[in-house]
């Protein structure tokens, strides 16, 4: 159970096969009163934060509407939670979107998808002078590849595959800073300078 701000990306990161919908009683403490009801949904593969959202959004007025009847009746459930399988999901702030590519290819992964639409995930590409720029990356799949130093750009011809520990990703859908989104193919055949990452 991720209590906080950003549960949704936090399962995502997290690699959990569901989330859902929580109904509970409000005590003192952030999000750890009393279960009154749950709905789970199954986390796709390719799902992003913003797919997740609006698939719990859908789920959520019938689960509230069954909890609210429970209280009128008079039969609702009281359960504790277990605060030892509970993790904080903090506030996103816009640099939570940068990767880290030391991080294993898998959560860079995962990242990307629930950093998807907020706070974005990006990283930063030297132009000629050397000065950083941010390339956001909104699609990204894993991939096998000669191995690499983490940031190392490994193959550039119609693809952009960069290494992180333990694998290496190929971005799918990219956008560098002043221009539109596009497919990493159309980005290299339209960028002329250094493919090095900050």
């Amino acid at each position: 159970m991720h209590r906080g701000a950003a549960p949704i990306q936090a399962s995502i990161v997290a690699g959990d096969r569901e989330s859902g919908i929580t109904v509970m009683y409000m005590d003192e403490g952030l999000d750890t009163g009393d279960i009154l009801l749950q709905s789970a949904l199954e986390i796709a593969r390719d799902e992003t934060g913003g797919s997740l959202h609006d698939r719990l959004a859908q789920i959520a007025p019938a689960t509230l509407e069954k909890a609210l009847t429970s209280l009128q009746q008079g039969n609702a459930a009281r359960m504790p939670q277990d605060s030892s399988l509970a993790t904080y999901a903090p506030k996103l702030q816009r640099d939570d979107g940068r990767i880290d590519w030391t991080e294993s290819a898998a959560l860079i992964e995962r990242k990307v998808r629930a950093f998807d639409p907020w706070p974005g995930a990006f990283t930063l590409l030297r132009n000629e002078a050397g000065t950083p720029r941010k390339l956001k990356i909104y699609r990204a799949k894993l991939t096998e590849s000669a191995e690499g130093a983490p940031g190392e750009i490994l193959r550039s011809n119609g693809s952009l595959v960069v290494a992180a520990k333990g694998g290496s990703l190929a971005l799918g859908e990219v956008q560098l800073e002043g221009k539109r989104r596009m497919t990493a193919a159309e980005f290299l055949r339209g960028y002329a300078g250094p493919l090095t990452l900050a």
